[in-house]
């Protein structure tokens, strides 16, 4: 299974590393063997003119899970809204997410609860004690975020 789309070509490999062709074909001949025969789970395609990084065939089935489990987290933007204001103000009930973005969040709000986006994190001592929600540590994962007080200031972001 091949990694990146384009093909590397050795044109491309002279202008990144100032190396002639006649001097980086060897060089990357010395890779493909090296890596064909060390037992390690990638290895450099020949294809098109030029060269690309994949895995090796036996291992294809591992990426293909890990690209399918990327595609499934995907986020809309109305998602990545309900997300920005419950960070920013958790905990925080669905109807103060509604004040905020303006529309029913409902539905947004179930998807990211099912994705583990978000937690209920209990109730506000309000009338009806409505769900409190905040964000996960899969959100903090997903982000790339060690801790919630990661997240830019807002006024670092332009937002009053």
């Amino acid at each position: 299974m091949l990694v990146y789309n384009n093909p590397l070509t050795l044109d491309k490999i002279k202008e990144i590393t100032g190396l002639e062709k006649k001097r980086s074909r060897p060089i990357i001949n010395e890779l493909i063997s090296k890596y064909d025969n060390d037992g390690r789970p990638f290895k450099i395609y020949e294809i098109a003119g030029g060269y690309k990084l994949g895995t090796k065939p036996q291992y294809s089935v591992w990426v293909k899970k890990i690209l399918e489990n990327k595609k499934k987290h995907q986020i809309s933007k109305a998602a990545l809204e309900t997300l920005a204001i419950i960070a920013y103000n958790q905990p925080v009930t669905r109807l103060e997410i509604e004040k905020i973005r303006g529309v029913s969040c409902s539905g947004v709000l179930f998807n990211l609860l099912k994705h583990k986006f978000v937690k209920i994190s209990g109730r506000k001592k309000a009338p009806g004690n409505p769900l409190l929600y905040k964000v996960t540590d899969f959100f903090l994962m997903h982000f790339g975020l060690k801790k919630i007080n990661d997240l830019p200031k807002l006024s670092e972001i332009g937002i009053k």
